[in-house]
Protein backbone atom coordinates (compact mmCIF):
# COMPACT_ATOMS: atom_id res chain seq x y z
CA UNK A 1 0.00 0.00 0.00
CA UNK A 2 1.24 3.37 -0.48
CA UNK A 3 1.52 5.80 2.55
CA UNK A 4 -1.12 8.50 3.01
CA UNK A 5 0.62 9.85 6.10
CA UNK A 6 4.11 10.57 7.06
CA UNK A 7 4.89 11.55 3.67
CA UNK A 8 8.56 12.43 3.37
CA UNK A 9 10.07 15.51 0.97
CA UNK A 10 9.12 19.16 0.86
CA UNK A 11 5.92 18.78 -1.17
CA UNK A 12 4.55 16.98 2.30
CA UNK A 13 1.16 18.01 2.52
CA UNK A 14 0.56 18.61 -0.79
CA UNK A 15 -2.41 17.28 -2.47
CA UNK A 16 -2.33 16.58 -6.42
CA UNK A 17 -5.44 14.85 -8.51
CA UNK A 18 -3.80 13.52 -11.73
CA UNK A 19 -6.20 13.47 -14.60
CA UNK A 20 -3.25 12.07 -16.87
CA UNK A 21 -2.44 9.14 -18.74
CA UNK A 22 0.34 7.77 -21.14
CA UNK A 23 3.66 9.71 -19.85
CA UNK A 24 4.00 13.19 -20.23
CA UNK A 25 1.46 14.08 -16.91
CA UNK A 26 2.40 10.59 -15.16
CA UNK A 27 5.84 12.26 -15.21
CA UNK A 28 4.42 15.42 -13.65
CA UNK A 29 2.95 13.81 -11.01
CA UNK A 30 5.57 11.34 -9.97
CA UNK A 31 8.07 13.93 -9.93
CA UNK A 32 5.67 15.68 -7.10
CA UNK A 33 4.64 12.35 -5.46
CA UNK A 34 8.26 11.40 -4.79
CA UNK A 35 9.05 15.18 -3.55
CA UNK A 36 6.01 14.38 -0.89
CA UNK A 37 3.06 15.22 -2.39
CA UNK A 38 0.04 13.29 -2.19
CA UNK A 39 -1.15 12.59 -5.67
CA UNK A 40 -4.16 10.78 -6.39
CA UNK A 41 -4.44 9.06 -9.96
CA UNK A 42 -7.59 9.31 -11.18
CA UNK A 43 -8.34 6.83 -14.09
CA UNK A 44 -10.64 6.07 -16.47
CA UNK A 45 -12.65 2.76 -15.68
CA UNK A 46 -10.14 0.54 -17.85
CA UNK A 47 -7.40 2.31 -16.53
CA UNK A 48 -4.84 4.09 -18.66
CA UNK A 49 -3.53 2.95 -21.84
CA UNK A 50 -0.35 2.80 -20.38
CA UNK A 51 -1.51 -0.83 -18.30
CA UNK A 52 -2.15 -2.30 -21.61
CA UNK A 53 1.58 -1.12 -22.62
CA UNK A 54 3.05 -4.68 -22.75
CA UNK A 55 5.47 -6.53 -22.97
CA UNK A 56 7.06 -6.76 -20.48
CA UNK A 57 5.07 -7.08 -17.56
CA UNK A 58 5.10 -8.84 -14.40
CA UNK A 59 2.29 -10.58 -12.55
CA UNK A 60 -0.07 -9.39 -15.18
CA UNK A 61 1.12 -5.45 -14.50
CA UNK A 62 2.36 -2.97 -17.02
CA UNK A 63 6.24 -2.69 -16.19
CA UNK A 64 5.80 0.67 -18.02
CA UNK A 65 2.48 1.99 -16.18
CA UNK A 66 4.45 0.85 -12.85
CA UNK A 67 7.21 3.01 -13.80
CA UNK A 68 5.48 5.80 -14.27
CA UNK A 69 3.19 5.75 -11.42
CA UNK A 70 5.28 4.73 -8.49
CA UNK A 71 4.28 6.59 -5.52
CA UNK A 72 0.84 7.40 -6.82
CA UNK A 73 -2.95 6.31 -4.75
CA UNK A 74 -5.47 5.04 -7.78
CA UNK A 75 -8.88 6.14 -7.95
CA UNK A 76 -11.22 4.08 -11.16
CA UNK A 77 -13.79 6.82 -11.84
CA UNK A 78 -15.98 7.27 -14.99
CA UNK A 79 -16.37 10.95 -15.36
CA UNK A 80 -18.47 10.74 -18.32
CA UNK A 81 -21.62 9.79 -15.32
CA UNK A 82 -22.79 13.19 -13.64
CA UNK A 83 -22.32 11.16 -9.84
CA UNK A 84 -18.44 10.57 -11.10
CA UNK A 85 -17.93 14.22 -11.94
CA UNK A 86 -19.51 14.94 -7.87
CA UNK A 87 -16.71 12.83 -6.74
CA UNK A 88 -14.05 14.26 -8.47
CA UNK A 89 -15.63 18.09 -7.50
CA UNK A 90 -15.10 16.95 -3.79
CA UNK A 91 -11.62 15.53 -4.16
CA UNK A 92 -11.01 19.15 -5.66
CA UNK A 93 -12.36 20.83 -2.86
CA UNK A 94 -9.23 19.56 -0.76
CA UNK A 95 -7.05 19.58 -3.40
CA UNK A 96 -4.03 22.22 -4.29
CA UNK A 97 -3.88 21.03 -7.93
CA UNK A 98 -4.91 19.29 -10.81
CA UNK A 99 -2.78 17.85 -13.54
CA UNK A 100 -4.63 16.92 -17.17
CA UNK A 101 -3.69 16.01 -20.69
CA UNK A 102 -6.12 15.23 -22.40
CA UNK A 103 -6.76 16.02 -25.96
CA UNK A 104 -7.90 19.78 -26.47
CA UNK A 105 -11.79 20.56 -25.44
CA UNK A 106 -12.15 16.94 -23.67
CA UNK A 107 -12.01 18.41 -20.08
CA UNK A 108 -14.05 21.56 -21.63
CA UNK A 109 -16.78 18.81 -22.35
CA UNK A 110 -17.17 17.31 -19.29
CA UNK A 111 -17.85 20.65 -17.47
CA UNK A 112 -14.07 20.68 -15.58
CA UNK A 113 -12.14 23.20 -18.11
CA UNK A 114 -10.11 26.11 -16.38
CA UNK A 115 -12.69 28.41 -17.14
CA UNK A 116 -15.39 26.23 -14.82
CA UNK A 117 -12.91 25.32 -12.01
CA UNK A 118 -11.45 28.61 -11.29
CA UNK A 119 -15.17 29.37 -10.30
CA UNK A 120 -15.82 27.01 -7.92
CA UNK A 121 -11.78 26.80 -7.29
CA UNK A 122 -10.11 29.90 -6.64
CA UNK A 123 -6.98 28.73 -5.30
CA UNK A 124 -6.85 25.27 -7.50
CA UNK A 125 -3.68 25.03 -9.71
CA UNK A 126 -4.78 23.73 -12.78
CA UNK A 127 -2.05 22.25 -15.28
CA UNK A 128 -2.68 21.27 -19.04
CA UNK A 129 -0.09 19.01 -20.93
CA UNK A 130 -0.76 18.27 -24.45
CA UNK A 131 1.12 18.39 -27.71
CA UNK A 132 1.31 21.65 -28.98
CA UNK A 133 -0.34 24.05 -26.26
CA UNK A 134 -3.71 25.39 -25.12
CA UNK A 135 -3.45 28.21 -27.85
CA UNK A 136 -1.99 28.81 -31.34
CA UNK A 137 -2.91 26.95 -34.36
CA UNK A 138 -1.98 24.06 -33.76
CA UNK A 139 -3.77 23.87 -30.04
CA UNK A 140 -6.75 21.21 -31.06
CA UNK A 141 -3.57 18.72 -33.06
CA UNK A 142 -3.12 15.61 -30.88
CA UNK A 143 0.56 14.98 -29.88
CA UNK A 144 2.86 12.50 -29.61
CA UNK A 145 6.38 12.17 -28.47
CA UNK A 146 7.89 11.59 -31.97
CA UNK A 147 5.75 14.10 -33.98
CA UNK A 148 7.22 16.69 -31.51
CA UNK A 149 10.97 15.39 -31.81
CA UNK A 150 10.15 15.90 -35.92
CA UNK A 151 8.52 19.58 -35.53
CA UNK A 152 10.74 21.06 -32.85
CA UNK A 153 13.74 20.35 -34.54
CA UNK A 154 15.23 17.74 -32.45
CA UNK A 155 15.36 14.75 -35.35
CA UNK A 156 17.48 17.37 -37.59
CA UNK A 157 20.15 17.20 -35.37
CA UNK A 158 19.99 13.83 -34.53
CA UNK A 159 21.75 10.57 -36.30
CA UNK A 160 25.22 9.42 -37.84
CA UNK A 161 25.50 13.07 -40.25
CA UNK A 162 24.36 14.64 -43.03
CA UNK A 163 22.39 12.84 -45.65
CA UNK A 164 21.55 10.31 -43.25
CA UNK A 165 17.85 9.79 -42.19
CA UNK A 166 16.31 11.79 -39.51
CA UNK A 167 16.52 10.31 -36.31
CA UNK A 168 14.34 10.75 -33.09
CA UNK A 169 16.28 10.66 -29.65
CA UNK A 170 16.09 7.00 -28.08
CA UNK A 171 14.21 8.14 -25.16
CA UNK A 172 10.33 9.90 -25.40
CA UNK A 173 12.58 13.09 -24.12
CA UNK A 174 9.67 15.56 -25.51
CA UNK A 175 7.04 13.22 -22.91
CA UNK A 176 9.31 12.98 -20.04
CA UNK A 177 10.96 17.25 -20.00
CA UNK A 178 7.68 17.92 -20.54
CA UNK A 179 5.83 16.61 -17.50
CA UNK A 180 9.19 17.97 -15.21
CA UNK A 181 8.38 21.28 -17.37
CA UNK A 182 5.19 21.08 -15.76
CA UNK A 183 6.15 20.09 -12.24
CA UNK A 184 8.62 23.24 -12.21
CA UNK A 185 5.28 25.50 -13.27
CA UNK A 186 3.01 23.36 -11.26
CA UNK A 187 5.40 24.58 -8.41
CA UNK A 188 6.06 28.04 -9.25
CA UNK A 189 1.99 28.50 -9.09
CA UNK A 190 1.97 26.80 -6.03
CA UNK A 191 4.39 29.61 -4.43
CA UNK A 192 2.54 31.95 -6.19
CA UNK A 193 -0.89 30.74 -4.29
CA UNK A 194 0.72 30.30 -0.49
CA UNK A 195 1.82 34.10 -1.12
CA UNK A 196 -1.55 35.37 -2.35
CA UNK A 197 -4.16 32.77 -2.41
CA UNK A 198 -4.76 32.39 -5.82
CA UNK A 199 -4.54 29.71 -8.51
CA UNK A 200 -3.96 29.83 -12.05
CA UNK A 201 -3.65 28.08 -15.12
CA UNK A 202 -0.03 25.94 -16.06
CA UNK A 203 0.05 25.25 -19.68
CA UNK A 204 3.04 23.16 -21.52
CA UNK A 205 3.52 21.10 -24.70
CA UNK A 206 5.78 18.23 -25.72
CA UNK A 207 6.63 20.84 -28.80
CA UNK A 208 7.77 23.77 -26.51
CA UNK A 209 9.82 21.04 -23.94
CA UNK A 210 11.42 19.52 -27.70
CA UNK A 211 12.27 23.64 -28.80
CA UNK A 212 13.95 23.60 -25.34
CA UNK A 213 16.43 21.26 -26.07
CA UNK A 214 17.63 22.90 -29.31
CA UNK A 215 19.43 25.60 -27.01
CA UNK A 216 22.39 25.70 -28.74
CA UNK A 217 21.40 24.99 -32.33
CA UNK A 218 18.95 27.57 -31.82
CA UNK A 219 21.68 30.12 -30.85
CA UNK A 220 23.66 28.76 -34.11
CA UNK A 221 20.69 29.59 -36.14
CA UNK A 222 19.88 32.64 -35.35
CA UNK A 223 23.63 34.18 -35.26
CA UNK A 224 24.15 32.28 -38.70
CA UNK A 225 20.86 31.82 -40.53
CA UNK A 226 22.10 27.87 -41.04
CA UNK A 227 20.50 25.36 -39.73
CA UNK A 228 22.85 23.09 -38.14
CA UNK A 229 22.42 19.31 -38.97
CA UNK A 230 23.63 15.63 -37.51
CA UNK A 231 27.17 15.42 -35.90
CA UNK A 232 26.60 11.92 -34.10
CA UNK A 233 28.08 12.22 -30.69
CA UNK A 234 30.40 15.60 -31.64
CA UNK A 235 29.38 18.96 -30.48
CA UNK A 236 27.95 21.85 -32.63
CA UNK A 237 30.45 24.58 -30.42
CA UNK A 238 33.53 22.54 -29.68
CA UNK A 239 36.20 19.60 -29.94
CA UNK A 240 37.21 16.87 -29.16
CA UNK A 241 33.73 16.22 -27.32
CA UNK A 242 32.46 13.39 -28.94
CA UNK A 243 32.30 9.01 -28.75
CA UNK A 244 35.66 7.72 -29.55
CA UNK A 245 35.85 3.69 -30.36
CA UNK A 246 38.98 1.69 -28.10
CA UNK A 247 40.07 -1.83 -28.08
CA UNK A 248 36.93 -3.23 -26.66
CA UNK A 249 34.43 -0.73 -26.44
CA UNK A 250 33.64 2.71 -26.28
CA UNK A 251 34.29 6.01 -24.43
CA UNK A 252 33.03 9.37 -23.92
CA UNK A 253 35.90 12.52 -24.51
CA UNK A 254 34.69 16.42 -23.16
CA UNK A 255 37.91 17.81 -23.90
CA UNK A 256 35.78 21.23 -24.70
CA UNK A 257 37.77 23.85 -23.62
CA UNK A 258 41.68 24.73 -23.85
CA UNK A 259 42.75 23.49 -20.75
CA UNK A 260 40.79 19.97 -21.06
CA UNK A 261 42.45 19.60 -25.06
CA UNK A 262 46.07 20.05 -23.30
CA UNK A 263 44.90 17.82 -20.67
CA UNK A 264 44.19 15.21 -23.06
CA UNK A 265 46.87 15.24 -25.43
CA UNK A 266 49.07 14.72 -21.89
CA UNK A 267 47.56 11.93 -20.60
CA UNK A 268 47.19 9.58 -24.27
CA UNK A 269 50.86 11.10 -25.39
CA UNK A 270 49.81 12.89 -28.22
CA UNK A 271 51.29 16.71 -27.03
CA UNK A 272 53.07 17.19 -30.39
CA UNK A 273 49.44 17.90 -31.25
CA UNK A 274 49.28 21.02 -29.65
CA UNK A 275 51.46 22.05 -31.75
CA UNK A 276 49.71 21.56 -35.03
CA UNK A 277 47.82 24.75 -36.49
CA UNK A 278 45.00 22.81 -37.68
CA UNK A 279 43.90 21.57 -34.13
CA UNK A 280 45.56 24.90 -31.98
CA UNK A 281 42.08 26.67 -30.83
CA UNK A 282 38.96 25.48 -30.05
CA UNK A 283 37.90 27.64 -33.74
CA UNK A 284 40.25 25.75 -35.14
CA UNK A 285 39.73 22.23 -34.36
CA UNK A 286 35.66 22.99 -35.01
CA UNK A 287 36.85 23.86 -38.76
CA UNK A 288 38.50 20.70 -38.91
CA UNK A 289 36.81 18.17 -36.44
CA UNK A 290 36.53 15.52 -39.21
CA UNK A 291 40.53 15.82 -39.32
CA UNK A 292 40.95 15.78 -35.55
CA UNK A 293 38.40 12.77 -34.83
CA UNK A 294 40.18 10.51 -37.94
CA UNK A 295 43.84 11.66 -36.13
CA UNK A 296 42.98 10.33 -32.38
CA UNK A 297 40.40 7.30 -33.79
CA UNK A 298 43.71 5.12 -34.00
CA UNK A 299 45.32 6.69 -30.61
CA UNK A 300 42.11 5.26 -28.75
CA UNK A 301 41.00 2.31 -30.78
CA UNK A 302 44.81 0.95 -29.90
CA UNK A 303 43.93 0.69 -25.86
CA UNK A 304 41.07 -0.71 -24.03
CA UNK A 305 38.07 1.34 -22.51
CA UNK A 306 39.84 0.74 -18.62
CA UNK A 307 43.18 1.98 -19.60
CA UNK A 308 42.36 5.02 -21.29
CA UNK A 309 39.39 6.03 -18.60
CA UNK A 310 42.27 5.70 -15.98
CA UNK A 311 44.47 7.65 -17.45
CA UNK A 312 42.02 10.74 -18.75
CA UNK A 313 40.40 10.64 -14.89
CA UNK A 314 44.68 10.85 -13.38
CA UNK A 315 44.82 13.36 -16.06
CA UNK A 316 41.78 15.74 -14.57
CA UNK A 317 39.55 15.11 -18.70
CA UNK A 318 35.71 14.48 -18.26
CA UNK A 319 35.87 11.12 -20.06
CA UNK A 320 33.36 7.92 -18.87
CA UNK A 321 32.05 4.66 -20.78
CA UNK A 322 29.31 4.45 -23.13
CA UNK A 323 27.00 1.92 -20.68
CA UNK A 324 23.80 0.21 -21.62
CA UNK A 325 20.82 0.24 -19.46
CA UNK A 326 21.79 -2.48 -17.20
CA UNK A 327 25.50 -1.54 -16.68
CA UNK A 328 23.82 2.08 -15.70
CA UNK A 329 21.71 0.72 -13.13
CA UNK A 330 24.78 -1.42 -11.39
CA UNK A 331 26.86 2.15 -11.59
CA UNK A 332 28.14 2.38 -8.13
CA UNK A 333 27.48 6.23 -9.09
CA UNK A 334 23.70 5.51 -9.99
CA UNK A 335 23.07 3.13 -6.34
CA UNK A 336 25.23 6.11 -4.16
CA UNK A 337 23.01 8.42 -5.69
CA UNK A 338 19.71 6.27 -4.88
CA UNK A 339 18.56 6.31 -8.78
CA UNK A 340 17.82 2.49 -8.27
CA UNK A 341 15.05 1.60 -5.59
CA UNK A 342 13.21 -1.00 -4.26
CA UNK A 343 9.45 -0.83 -3.30
CA UNK A 344 6.99 -3.38 -2.24
CA UNK A 345 3.65 -3.45 -5.03
CA UNK A 346 0.82 -5.40 -4.18
CA UNK A 347 0.60 -7.70 -6.23
CA UNK A 348 4.65 -8.36 -7.88
CA UNK A 349 6.29 -8.09 -4.82
CA UNK A 350 9.77 -6.75 -4.10
CA UNK A 351 10.47 -4.94 -7.28
CA UNK A 352 13.12 -1.64 -8.37
CA UNK A 353 12.39 1.10 -9.64
CA UNK A 354 13.74 5.01 -10.39
CA UNK A 355 14.47 7.22 -7.48
CA UNK A 356 14.04 10.81 -7.25
CA UNK A 357 17.03 12.75 -8.95
CA UNK A 358 16.90 15.88 -6.82
CA UNK A 359 18.02 15.72 -3.56
CA UNK A 360 17.17 17.74 -0.61
CA UNK A 361 19.47 18.65 2.74
CA UNK A 362 16.45 18.86 5.12
CA UNK A 363 13.42 17.41 3.72
CA UNK A 364 14.50 14.59 1.45
CA UNK A 365 12.60 12.63 -0.72
CA UNK A 366 11.78 9.39 -1.97
CA UNK A 367 9.64 7.00 -3.73
CA UNK A 368 6.85 6.52 -1.35
CA UNK A 369 5.70 3.30 -3.11
CA UNK A 370 4.45 1.51 -5.98
CA UNK A 371 2.31 1.67 -8.63
CA UNK A 372 -1.73 1.52 -7.85
CA UNK A 373 -3.53 -1.88 -9.06
CA UNK A 374 -6.48 -0.06 -11.04
CA UNK A 375 -8.88 1.42 -8.56
CA UNK A 376 -6.67 -0.38 -5.56
CA UNK A 377 -7.28 2.94 -3.43
CA UNK A 378 -10.59 3.92 -4.61
CA UNK A 379 -12.66 2.76 -1.22
CA UNK A 380 -9.96 4.43 0.80
CA UNK A 381 -9.77 7.42 -0.76
CA UNK A 382 -13.87 8.05 -0.74
CA UNK A 383 -14.00 7.28 2.83
CA UNK A 384 -11.71 10.14 3.46
CA UNK A 385 -13.24 12.36 1.30
CA UNK A 386 -16.28 11.89 3.50
CA UNK A 387 -18.67 9.19 1.85
CA UNK A 388 -19.89 6.10 3.82
CA UNK A 389 -19.18 2.85 2.93
CA UNK A 390 -22.73 2.30 1.92
CA UNK A 391 -22.29 5.14 -0.14
CA UNK A 392 -19.45 3.70 -1.74
CA UNK A 393 -21.05 0.51 -2.57
CA UNK A 394 -23.55 1.82 -4.26
CA UNK A 395 -21.32 3.71 -6.38
CA UNK A 396 -19.24 0.71 -7.37
CA UNK A 397 -22.55 -1.36 -7.52
CA UNK A 398 -23.77 1.18 -9.98
CA UNK A 399 -20.36 1.54 -12.14
CA UNK A 400 -19.16 4.98 -11.14
CA UNK A 401 -16.47 3.37 -9.18
CA UNK A 402 -13.89 0.43 -9.97
CA UNK A 403 -12.52 -0.68 -6.83
CA UNK A 404 -9.25 -3.85 -7.20
CA UNK A 405 -8.53 -5.59 -4.21
CA UNK A 406 -4.85 -6.27 -3.49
Amino acid sequence: MVETTGRSGPLAGMRVIELAHIMAGPVCGLMLADMGAEVIKVEKMDGDDTRRTVPPALEGESAAYMMMNRGKRGLSLDLKNPDGLAVLRRLLGTADALIENYRGGTMERLGIGYDTLRQEFPALVYCSLSGFGRTGPYADRAGFDLVAQGMSGLMSVTGEGPGRPPMKCGPPVTDITAGILAAMGVLAAYVHRLKTGRGQAVDTSLFEAGITHTYWQSAIAMATGIAPGPMGSAHPLNAPYEAFATADGWITIGAANQTNWLRMLKAIDAEALAEDPRFALNRDRMANRHELAATLAPIFSAETSEVWLGRLEAGGVPAGPVLDVNAMHRDPQTLAREMVVEVEHSRVGRMKTLGLPVKFSDTPGRVHGPAPLLGEHSRAILGEAGYTAAEIDGLIDRGVVRETAA
